[in-house]
């Protein structure tokens, strides 16, 4: 069976290491779907309770803001899950952000 967009952004989620984060762009640049970082948003917004869970806090837009803050229950639980992982955020931007980015095309 063929697995879905969504699916496939998960594994990619997964993949991503504690204390490093990626873009929505960049995971659907890895999946061969350049401009669907906007589905790959999507995909996120629904990720909360996947079994095996999907670290949709490691995922930010391509300058380093938490805009997805606000599918967390309280919105500042994106940020207190990067803090806890050695991320340092200020005004919803991560700190040295090229320092903690992980290119899944890369990567993987």
């Amino acid at each position: 069976m063929e697995k879905t967009f969504y699916e496939m952004v998960y594994e990619v989620v997964r993949l991503i290491p504690a204390g490093r984060v990626t873009s929505y762009g960049a995971i659907a640049k890895c999946l061969g779907s350049g401009g669907s970082a906007r589905m790959v948003g999507y995909a996120m917004n629904n990720a909360h309770g996947m079994h095996p869970p999907v670290p949709a806090h490691r995922v930010v837009n391509r300058n380093g803001l938490l805009t997805g803050k606000f599918h967390f229950t309280p919105p500042e639980l994106m940020q207190q899950l990067l803090e806890n992982e050695g991320l340092i955020i200020v005004d919803d931007k991560i700190q040295n952000f090229n320092k903690h980015y992980w290119d899944p095309s890369v990567e993987i």
